[in-house]
C-alpha cells in the first residue's frame, strides 16, 4: 500500500498550446479508493497514464509514496492498471491470464497457483478457471481483468472506467463488487469515469476535474452539498441542479416575481468583483417544493414528468425576463401534475446555492 502524490503535475501534447492536465496538485491516501471524474476530455484519463508511466510528465511530478516515480518505466512504479477494454489474452485460459504477469516476473509456480485461485475466490470465478475469455460474460471477463491486477499485489490499482462496456444493471452490480473488493483488500485506488453516479456511490474522496485543472476534491457529500463553483454544481448530482443566472436585490436573488432571500455578506460578495448587479443561484430538484399560486411560487409549465415510482421529476419551463427557462422538481407520486399543467416551484429556505456571476466561485 502507498500515497499517491501529483505536485503540479503537466502533460502538454505535441501540437496543442493547452495542456490536457494543468499543475495537478493532488494528494491521494494510503489506502484511500479516489475517483477522478469529468466531462470528456477533461484529463482525468492522461491523469491516470501519468501515473501509471504510460504518458510523460512535462511539468511538475509524481511520487508513490516518496518515491519520484516521475520518469520511471511502467514497469518499474509497482502498478496494476485495470482498462476500459478488460485487455485479455484471448488465446489463453481465465488462469492463463491471471498468472502471466507473476510468469513474467518468473514467480515460483506454487506462489502463482496460490495467488490466482485466492483471487479468483475473491471474485468467484473459480469455476471459470480453464475457459477462454470469448466463453464468458462481459462482467466475468472484467472480474478477470481485476483478478490478474489483483494477484500482482501492486501498491496502486488504476482503473480507467472499466464499467462503461457494461450494461446498466451490471455496471451498478460490478461497481458495488469493486467497491467492497478494494475495502477488503485496503489497496489505494484511483479510479477514471465519466459517470457521476459512479463516482458518488464508490469514492472515499471525488475529484473532479474540467479542461486538465482540478475544480474541487472532497467527499462525495461535502461535493453534493458544497460544490466549489457553478461547474461542479451542475457536475454532480442527477438530475442537474438548476442553475440559474438572475439580478441581484438588497433582498437576495430575483426568480421573476420569486424572490430567494440572501444574507448582506451573501449580497455584498455578489456585488464584489464586477458582479454587474447579477448572482448565480442554484437548488437541486429535491430542495424545491410545488406550492399553490397564492404561496409566491415561480410558475412552472410542466413538459415532462418521468414516473420513477417511489418519486417523480418534473421538467418544465418558465418565463423570466422575456426569456424561457427550464427547470426540474423532484415530487412524491401523491402530487404528480400532468404534462401541459402550469404549477408553482418554490426552493426550500436555506437549501439554495449561491455563485459569484463573474468568477462563478461559491459564496
Amino acid at each position: 500500500m502507498a500515497t499517491v502524490t501529483y505536485a503540479k503535475a503537466t502533460r502538454i501534447y505535441p501540437g496543442t498550446q493547452r495542456p490536457a492536465v494543468d499543475h495537478l496538485d493532488l494528494e491521494i491516501g494510503d489506502g484511500e479508493f479516489l475517483v477522478l471524474v469529468g466531462p470528456s476530455g477533461c484529463g482525468k484519463s492522461t491523469s491516470l497514464r501519468m501515473l501509471a508511466g504510460l504518458e510523460d510528465v512535462d511539468d511538475g511530478a509524481i511520487f508513490i509514496d516518496t518515491r519520484d516515480v516521475t520518469h520511471l518505466p511502467p514497469k518499474a512504479r509497482d502498478i496494476a492498471m485495470v482498462f476500459q477494454n478488460y485487455a485479455l489474452y484471448p488465446h489463453m485460459t481465465v488462469y492463463e491470464n491471471m498468472a502471466f504477469a507473476l510468469k513474467l516476473r518468473k514467480t515460483s509456480k506454487a506462489e502463482i497457483d496460490r495467488r490466482v485461485k485466492e483471487a479468483a475466490k475473491l471474485l468467484q470465478l473459480e469455476e471459470f478457471l480453464n475457459r477462454k475469455p470469448k466463453a464468458l460474460s462481459g462482467g466475468q471477463r472484467q472480474r478477470v481483468a481485476m483478478g490478474r491486477a489483483i494477484v500482482r499485489e501492486p501498491q496502486v490499482f488504476l482503473m480507467d472506467e472499466p464499467l462503461s462496456n457494461l450494461d446498466a444493471k451490471l455496471r451498478v452490480q460490478t461497481r458495488t463488487q469493486i467497491a467492497t473488493l478494494q475495502a477488503k483488500l485496503g489497496v489505494t485506488t484511483v479510479y477514471v469515469t465519466h459517470d457521476q453516479v459512479e463516482a458518488m456511490t464508490m469514492g472515499h474522496r471525488v475529484a473532479v476535474m474540467l479542461d486538465g485543472v482540478l475544480q474541487q476534491v472532497d467527499t462525495p457529500r461535502e461535493l453534493y452539498d458544497k460544490p466549489a463553483n457553478v461547474f461542479v454544481a451542475g457536475f454532480m448530482g442527477s438530475p442537474a441542479m438548476n442553475i440559474k443566472t438572475v439580478p441581484l436585490t438588497e433582498a437576495g436573488a430575483a426568480l421573476a416575481d420569486l424572490t430567494v432571500p440572501l444574507t448582506r455578506e451573501q449580497v455584498a460578495a455578489a456585488q464584489a468583483d464586477g458582479g454587474n448587479g447579477k448572482v448565480v443561484i442554484g437548488f437541486r430538484p429535491e430542495d424545491c417544493d410545488l406550492v399553490s399560486q397564492n404561496d409566491g411560487g415561480l410558475a412552472l409549465v410542466v413538459e415532462l414528468v418521468e414516473d420513477l415510482g417511489s418519486d417523480a421529476n418534473v421538467y418544465g419551463h418558465a418565463t423570466m425576463d422575456g426569456n424561457s427557462e427550464r427547470f426540474v422538481v423532484r415530487t412524491d407520486r401523491q402530487h404528480m401534475p400532468n404534462m401541459g399543467e402550469t404549477v408553482y416551484i418554490k426552493p426550500r429556505p436555506g437549501r439554495h446555492h449561491v455563485f459569484h456571476a463573474v468568477s462563478n466561485k461559491r459564496i
